[in-house]
């Protein structure tokens, strides 16, 4: 006799293994129907995120009997980092949609609690937490590396849903983009096996809007070649954080605005420290909001240097999380109020 009606599941599955299979397992032997919650839905592919939403549904869903399929739902949950209330909301949205308005219906939370990463279990207390234990110690990080890399064999770790679908995506652009980011990546880190400590890197992020428009950069160089970005960098050894943040802006947008403007434009500041923001490492991020003032003669004039293939404005409906390189999306949601 099931426990719950309902019960929740929430990952990113990048990818989908067998520890995931067997908490679903769980769940169905616990519960009616299952509510599968994939994050970093709306993300452009990255070596932290390289399965699209559909892929790794297909994985999920193909890697159960027809009839067990029935019972999963798989609903798409975007990211929204730095403000855990919009999070919290946009889940129980995504449970509605599927539970529907009805009430007495009794809806638990399923999870392995691992680490830092799992404090979400904690954010909804009004749905009891069963708590699973770790299937094999098996970690989703070391498979989808070992899968980058072309290093690790993943028959004994994966379904043959999630093979499949792994399988398919080698043989094509995509996957030699990621692959080449992933070794980029390694050797980048490499550089730093001597430390006696992990480094912390820290850089700056400008953000800057006039007319509803927001200024933008194309990267040139990896990790995130080709994406959208805000302009910004590394802080340089004898710069404050705001000067970096000029200096960076005026190299990768050539923006057309005098230094006393820009420098009186500033509206806030704050500190971004996602743990897991960049690829390269820890890093933190101190980003500047600039309110130009609007200006019946247009915007002003762009023009990509340094690190950016090019610099553009685009309306701020038009700025798109598919495109946006790693967290900068949130951080101009969050800066911003948007």
């Amino acid at each position: 006799m099931s426990v719950f009606d309902y019960l929740v599941f929430i990952g990113r599955f990048q990818p989908f293994h067998l520890g995931h299979r067997f908490v679903i397992e769980q769940a169905l032997a616990q519960s009616k129907q299952v509510i599968v919650l994939i994050g970093s839905a709306r993300v452009p592919r990255s070596t932290r995120n390289p399965f699209t939403l559909q892929e790794r549904t297909q994985m999920i869903l193909g890697a159960f009997a027809p009839d067990q399929a029935q019972r999963i739902h798989c609903v798409a949950l975007d990211d929204i980092l730095y403000n855990d209330t919009r999070w919290v909301h946009q889940v129980q949205q995504g449970v509605l949609s599927v539970t529907g308005a009805a009430s007495g219906q009794k809806i638990g939370l399923i999870g392995h609690n691992k680490d830092s990463s799992s404090y979400y279990l904690s954010l909804f207390p009004h749905w009891p937490a069963v708590n699973v234990p770790n299937f094999n110690n098996l970690s989703a990080t070391p498979i989808r590396d070992g899968y980058l890399l072309g290093a690790t064999p993943l028959t004994d770790f994966v379904p043959a849903s999630t093979l499949a679908v792994l399988n398919q995506l080698s043989q094509t652009d995509s996957y030699q983009k990621l692959q080449e980011e992933a070794w980029f990546i390694d050797r980048y880190k490499r550089q730093w096996e001597l430390s006696p400590y992990p480094p912390t890197f820290v850089t700056v992020d400008a953000v800057v809007i006039q007319s509803g428009h927001i200024l933008l950069v194309e990267r040139q160089a990896m990790p995130g070649q080709g994406l959208y970005a805000l302009p910004g960098g590394f802080i340089g050894e004898r710069e404050t954080l705001f000067d970096a943040c000029v200096r960076e802006l005026r190299e990768e947008t050539r923006l057309k605005v005098p230094d006393p403007v820009i420098r009186g434009s500033l509206k806030a500041q704050k500190t971004y420290d996602d743990p897991y923001r960049s690829v390269r490492g820890r890093t933190i991020t101190q980003a500047f909001y600039f309110a130009l003032k609007n200006d019946p003669a247009g915007l002003p004039k762009v023009k990509g240097g340094d690190d950016a293939r090019r610099a553009f404005w685009v309306a701020l409906a038009d700025v798109q999380p598919e495109q946006m390189f790693e967290d900068h999306f949130a951080i101009i949601t969050d800066l911003t109020g948007l």
